[in-house]
């Protein structure tokens, strides 16, 4: 959420902002604030005057009173309530007012970096670097569902009947590769010093409002009917909301926290849900990796986090690239965003696996986070990465990893999270 300051002072920048993300639809939203933030102010100015009017009366009526004045003290007390009257209207006239200015200001986008290119959707995406060769086998691969089938390891059958379409049973080597690359990854981050944690599954809605925009929430999120509460899409969610309404000290920052969860998404939209496979679920495992520093730190951060990424998939022999995402690709509280794509030998070509975010103040604004500082305090940044999140994390370690004979070879990095086995046989 920007700085309704910001905005009044540089209306211009912010709609050339919603240009750059082709976002003209909310052109008018730009003067529609304004105009009721002026409104609002006034309304401010109104009632403090009154107050101001309200205070000298009631010195009045004392003076008055004093001197034995009571048709005079009388008077003036008459005149007082209805300053009364009239500040109670005002008061809920500010309060609404304040609602509908926040209203707009949560639907426009923060403003991104100047580094980010520009382009419509994720097709305008940009390849930043590649790391690793891809590799091309001389064999055929199969589909990642049947990879896992014949290891004996995947029922989606049964999840059909059980929960629908978008859900899985993950059963013997497989299953236990999939913890154990989990495990592998919260060790590698603790090792960068980062902080495990294990975060709540639900958060409240004011959460929900405060880490991601109206539009990913509807998307995104499942509701518990009857309840103020909302079934996590990633462990950021409740990873930033612990910092709701709290004034860190520079001592204590950066927050460098990775967190571990399952992570539930209805996945609405024009990808939908696959029938076959476990690439796109609405249940899914996912250590994630989380960072509330200064502002002027946060660029740097972003750089760290998506490099650590990059050095955990190549630890288990996977090529990826790194693609800078384009002004209409990024979500509306994203100063820049850069992904982290996996080599898919069977496709030919590289696929998602993870997200590095850089949120800069948008979501401190909104869940009030401060910092302490000597001149007044002011908003932190925040930040998000995935570290990975399986199963879609097992499609690029089983395709990257598959031999010729069926079997599966395990890096040397992994075999002590897999009970010490080199290679994963079909059952």
């Amino acid at each position: 959420m920007l700085d309704i300051k910001f905005v009044r002072a540089n209306p211009e920048a912010v709609r050339e902002n919603i240009r750059k993300k082709f976002q003209d639809a909310k052109l008018p939203l730009v003067a529609q604030v304004l105009a009721l933030d002026e409104e609002y102010r006034g309304v401010l100015l109104k009632a403090e005057q009154l107050r101001a009017l309200r205070n000298a009366g009631s010195k009045e009526i004392g003076r008055l009173m004093a001197q034995k004045l009571r048709e005079e003290a009388q008077a003036k007390k008459s005149e007082i309530a209805a300053l009364g009257e009239e500040l109670e209207a005002l008061a809920l006239k500010e309060k609404e007012l304040a609602a509908a200015v926040r209203e707009i200001m949560l639907v426009l986008p923060n403003i991104i970096d100047s580094s980010v290119p520009i382009g419509r959707d994720d097709s305008e995406n940009v390849e930043v670097e590649r790391f690793g060769e891809p590799v091309a086998p001389t064999f055929e691969i199969p589909y990642h569902a049947e990879i896992m089938e014949r290891l004996g390891g995947l029922d989606l059958d049964s999840a059909r009947k059980t929960s629908g379409n978008g859900f899985y049973y993950l059963m013997g080597d497989v299953a236990r590769l999939h913890s154990g690359i989990l495990s592998y990854a919260r060790d590698f981050m603790i090792d960068k010093g980062f902080t495990y944690v294990i975060p709540p599954l639900m958060i409240r809605g004011n959460v929900a409002t405060g880490v991601m925009s109206f539009a990913e929430m509807e998307n995104m999120m499942y509701k518990i009917e009857g309840e103020d509460l909302y079934l996590i899409g990633t462990s950021e969610h409740s990873m930033i909301g612990k910092f709701i309404d709290t004034i860190q000290t520079k001592e204590c920052l950066p927050h460098c926290l990775t967190s571990y969860s399952s992570c539930f998404r209805k996945e609405v939209g024009a990808h939908g849900i696959e029938e076959r496979g476990v690439y796109r679920v609405h249940q899914f495992e996912k250590q994630e990796m989380v960072v509330i520093c200064e502002p002027e730190e946060s660029m740097e951060w972003f750089h760290k986090l998506y490099a650590y990424t990059v050095e955990l998939f190549r630890s288990l022999d996977i090529p990826v690239r790194t693609l800078e995402c384009c002004s209409g690709d990024l979500a509306d509280l994203k100063v820049k965003s850069v992904d982290v794509e996996a080599w898919s030998p069977r496709q030919q070509k590289y696929f998602e696996v993870g997200s590095c975010s850089n949120l800069g103040d948008a979501q401190a604004r909104r869940l009030g986070i401060r910092i302490k500082g000597t001149n007044g305090n002011y908003f932190a940044h925040t930040l998000n990465n995935t570290v990975v999140a399986p199963p879609r994390m097992l499609i690029a370690f089983l395709e990257n990893n598959l031999r010729a004979d069926g079997t599966i070879a395990v890096p040397e990095a992994l075999r002590g999270y897999v009970g010490g086995k080199k290679e994963l046989k079909p059952g």
